[in-house]
């Protein structure tokens, strides 16, 4: 690919610096090689951090009590101090909508392209905060993200989405769904989540010495905890696995979004008796959580079905194939596609049954576990590591900013 410097003022919706690896990999570390360089914009905690991809500019704090309201003004002034140090060849939002408006039109009134990047249906979000609102009694609290919801959906879908010169989405699913309310197909390019190669090389892991993992058959689940995803889902299966195996331990590796929903996670736990059998981790480094991983013989990834989920493209069954671990995962559209492309693992329906069916036969089935580890590593390298998917995301740049491209 022939190389032509482009500068990116990016507005995310994560705290900076950024942890997720689609934005301090894809972004930080493989997008420079092509050429394609960012200013980050966002809140957080630490202004001027270094960004090894350009510059960061931190304005505001998403612990303010209004955050909310207060985001796309700050996106603003930081946009601005982006555009003082680096004049971008494109302006970019991802997962925001109030800002996206603005920035929208920032980028037409300087006549540059506008692309919005899609990794969650934000505005199905908030109107699933809404509907779980709805029964609380918490009726101002309901009242004001109803409003929210409301112009949202209109901000989103009838002028940032229909404008933008180019939209990056999150899965295939995503954009046929996006196409089928008019955003036009050939203007979306579908990013799913990998893995950084560097950093899933099972050989260079240390595995877990923790003493509760002796004698004992580990089933893993890798990610956040949250009523929302049915995370007691897990353990109907894993009430199923003792019942059937009584050796089976599974260890939940993953931080709930609050200390409620880990205080839930802990009752669930309890009330179903389920103490010895099941091992709550909570959050943990990068290595450590590594290390309990490559100690597992199979991974499971339940994401419930709906708009929400159906779109995404979740990391932790792509992440157990890379260290080749035998996944068990359900049927939403991209773990149905990684499975039956990858054949390193077994595809089911969100049912506890049918998970703890898969997940015995590939703990009693030693040659399918065996197989299943084997296609696992090879596919995940050809097809969903940063460095390949980085190639791809910058064909599309250089395309999109080309001095004849959208916007230009």
């Amino acid at each position: 690919m022939q190389i032509r410097p482009f500068s990116i003022a990016f507005i995310v919706r994560d705290p900076l610096p950024p942890l997720r690896a689609d934005l301090a990999t894809l972004f930080g570390a493989e997008m420079p090689r092509y050429g394609v360089h960012t200013e980050l914009v966002g809140q957080g905690a630490t202004e001027g951090a270094p960004w090894p991809a350009g510059g960061m500019h931190v304005v505001g704090n998403l612990r303010h009590r209004f955050a909310s309201l207060l985001a796309p003004l700050w996106d603003a002034l930081g946009l601005l101090r982006a555009w003082r140090r680096v004049r971008p060849d494109c302006i970019q939002v991802r997962d925001k909508v109030a800002s996206a408006l603005l920035a929208l039109l920032a980028a037409r009134l300087l006549h540059l392209p506008f692309i919005y990047w899609m990794s969650f249906p934000i505005v199905e979000g908030y109107e699933a905060r809404r509907d779980s609102l709805a029964g609380q009694g918490r009726w101002p609290a309901w009242l004001g993200h109803a409003v929210r919801a409301w112009v949202s959906r209109r901000i989103a879908y009838r002028l940032v989405l229909p404008a933008a010169d180019h939209v990056f989405v999150q899965s295939e699913a995503m954009r046929d769904w996006l196409a089928g309310i008019g955003v036009k197909p050939e203007r979306m390019t579908p990013v799913p989540m990998g893995v950084d190669a560097t950093r899933f090389e099972r050989g260079a892991i240390v595995p877990s010495r923790d003493p509760r993992l002796a004698g004992r058959r580990v089933v893993l689940y890798l990610g956040r905890v949250a009523q929302a995803r049915r995370s007691d889902f897990l353990l109907d299966v894993a009430s199923l696995l003792h019942a059937r195996m009584p050796e089976v331990l599974l260890v939940i590796v993953g931080e709930a979004p609050s200390r409620d929903e880990m205080a839930w996670m802990r009752r669930a736990i309890a009330a179903r008796g389920l103490g010895r059998h099941v091992l709550l981790t909570g959050w943990l480094p990068q290595a450590a959580a590594l290390g309990f991983a490559v100690r597992a013989e199979v991974g499971l990834s339940p994401i419930p079905r709906g708009v929400l989920f159906d779109v995404s493209s979740p990391t932790k069954l792509v992440e157990y194939l890379a260290l080749g671990i035998p996944g068990v995962a359900n049927d939403i559209p991209d773990q149905a596609r990684v499975l039956a492309q990858s054949g390193a693992g077994l595809c089911v329906p969100m049912q506890a049954e049918a998970f703890a069916h898969a997940t015995l036969r590939l703990l009693r089935e030693p040659e399918l576990a065996a197989r299943c580890a084997e296609r696992g590593p090879p596919w995940v390298a050809a097809h969903r590591t940063y460095d390949i998917l980085a190639r791809d995301v910058a064909r599309a740049y250089h395309r999109i900013l080309a001095p004849c491209g959208p916007g230009r």
